[in-house]
């Protein structure tokens, strides 16, 4: 297994953002591997900017090896679908010329639960649209999925569909647009702080086809919720599917992240095999 960060540990959606080319420099400060890139977070789409962050990494010794995107495929409405299929292809092209091997896929949710503090007490699941069921969504989702693929492999970049809120908030969801579609360009972005009971029984669930792990941590307690999470045991069902590619910390604490991140390190690396 190899460990990264994602730019996202050091900004948490706030005003002010964090650059890029900062949590590039602390990771290479680290010692880590390699870096993930949260999309809204970058400056510019710009080539230059793109190609300063591939120089940026590669003379630090970082591999770039996700690129951290949001869209949803939940809606009713066909053209608010295909909006989200063009942001991902687009992302897609993105991850490309980063020279990124994969990118994190949402499956999207109903937004009938407007609160984020109300989806939680419900672990992410929501009542479907009026008129609407669930059958259908997921229908939705893997219809637009499949008009990803060819591009995710003319491009060469791994789609990492997320245990996310929506219909990936349990395994069997996951499972079910992942099997349905049966593809070697869409696999699994394992986050291990996205469901909130049971952890380790659902994780194993999904574990077989991830690519990805999101190993969230929460020094200085959560932004959100926090989680005590083992990886010792997360590291063994790793070690039982073969999983060899990336632990990627997500860093979701109100401690400064200079702090929490170093702490995460340090913690992951006690708990979990190189």
């Amino acid at each position: 297994m190899k460990f990264g960060v994602s730019t996202y540990s050091y900004w948490h959606f706030k005003p002010e953002r964090v650059p890029i080319e900062h949590v590039i420099e602390e990771a290479a400060r680290l010692e880590l591997d390699g870096v993930e890139i949260l999309h809204q977070q970058m400056a510019s789409e710009a080539n230059p900017y793109l190609q300063k962050l591939k120089r940026l990494a590669f003379i630090h010794g970082l591999d770039l090896y996700a690129l951290s995107i949001h869209q949803g495929f939940v809606s009713p409405d066909a053209a608010t679908r295909q909006k989200n299929i063009n942001h991902t292809i687009h992302c897609i092209r993105l991850a490309h010329e980063l020279g990124i091997p994969s990118i994190r896929l949402n499956s999207g949710r109903w937004g009938t639960v407007p609160s984020f503090d109300e989806l939680m007490k419900t672990e992410g699941q929501e009542p479907a649209l009026p008129g609407h069921t669930e059958n259908e969504a997921f229908e939705w989702v893997i219809a637009a999925i499949e008009n990803c693929l060819p591009d995710a492999e003319k491009y060469g970049v791994v789609l990492g569909l997320e245990n996310h809120w929506g219909l990936t908030c349990m395994p069997e969801g996951v499972n079910r647009i992942v099997s349905a579609i049966d593809s070697d360009w869409l696999k699994v972005t394992m986050d291990c702080g996205n469901f909130l009971s049971d952890p380790y029984q659902k994780l194993e669930q999904i574990a077989d086809e991830a690519v990805l792990v999101h190993a969230k941590t929460y020094y200085g307690g959560g932004e959100w919720y926090t989680l005590d999470l083992d990886y010792a045991k997360i590291g063994n069902i790793l070690k039982d599917v073969g999983f060899q590619g990336y632990i990627s910390i997500e860093f979701e604490g109100k401690a400064d992240a200079h702090i929490g991140v170093p702490q995460s390190v340090a913690m992951l690396r006690a708990q979990l095999p190189k």
